[in-house]
């Protein structure tokens, strides 16, 4: 059996008097990936950062592969607009060394042309791709990535993610993927953990989405909704970061795809209806 990279054990966390964490069993293992969800307030970060070594639980035990490598993608990042700062120095700021890594990281995970572009001056997708690169660069046994992709479009998200499994196929890490929305990270999750202080379920996306705890936990909020919508369709095209659709020359990338379609909106007025 594969020795896990990190592995929980009955997690227990109190701040103030408050419950945050309940007797939480969580393993994270090379090659797979694992999805954290649970709505706000779950508890979900703060087990990330007890898996990070950030934070010490109140009691249970964490057992750590011994010179495991982790790389980190945070929920947001906010750099001064006056900081002069392009993205190739960002990624030296990071992980000092040779130029061709740095370019190597940005051409895997398609946002080279950035390179010398400021940081502030990126797009919400452009963004997450250059933050991907930089945990990569490390080249990490564990992927954590908290809401990777916040502020990114569905057609982004959903070519983020299939980005996240060929990087996991590539570098045969472990991912932890934190997220409040099964229905986004479904198609390329290998084991889900549902938390609400506890764990409420765990098992595939497909088993975890039908459990009545989850449905309990999430209902009237997401399963389902009016404005999503998660269906399979066969996929003879690829889209680019954009969401710009290319024809599928190799017959054997024929394939079908998960996807979930947020149809609320944005107005001028800012105000976001359904």
């Amino acid at each position: 059996m594969t020795e896990p990279l990190i592995d929980l054990q009955r997690i227990c966390l109190e701040r103030d008097g408050q419950t945050i964490l309940d007797q939480v069993d969580m393993q994270l293992v090379p090659g797979r990936i694992t999805t954290l969800i649970g709505p706000n307030g779950a508890g979900k970060t703060c087990l990330a950062r007890i898996a990070l070594g950030l934070m010490q639980p109140s009691s249970g035990s964490m057992h750590r592969r011994p010179g495991v490598r982790i790389g980190y993608m945070p929920q947001k990042l906010r750099i001064d607009e006056s900081l002069p700062l392009t993205v190739d120095r960002f990624l030296w700021l990071a992980q000092p060394g040779h130029e061709d890594d740095r370019i190597a990281a940005l051409k895997r995970t398609g946002v080279a042309h950035v390179r010398d572009r400021a940081v502030q001056k990126l797009s919400g997708g452009e963004l997450q791709r250059v933050l991907l690169a930089r945990a990569i660069l490390r080249k990490p046994d564990l992927l954590v990535l908290d809401e990777p992709a916040q502020g990114v479009d569905v057609v982004g998200q959903n070519a983020l993610y299939g980005l996240l499994a060929d990087v996991r196929d590539e570098l045969g890490c472990g991912i932890l993927l934190i997220s409040h929305d099964l229905h986004l990270v479904m198609a390329a999750t290998d084991q889900v953990v549902c938390l609400q202080q506890h764990v409420c379920c765990h098992g595939t996306p497909e088993a975890v989405r039908l459990d009545p705890a989850y449905l309990a936990l999430f209902a009237g909020q997401h399963v389902p909704a009016d404005n999503l919508a998660v269906y399979t369709h066969d996929h003879d095209h690829d889209h680019d970061l954009h969401g710009n659709v290319h024809s599928c020359s190799n017959p054997q990338h024929h394939h079908s795809h998960d996807h979930a379609h947020d149809h609320s909106h944005e107005h001028q007025d800012g105000h976001k209806h359904d």
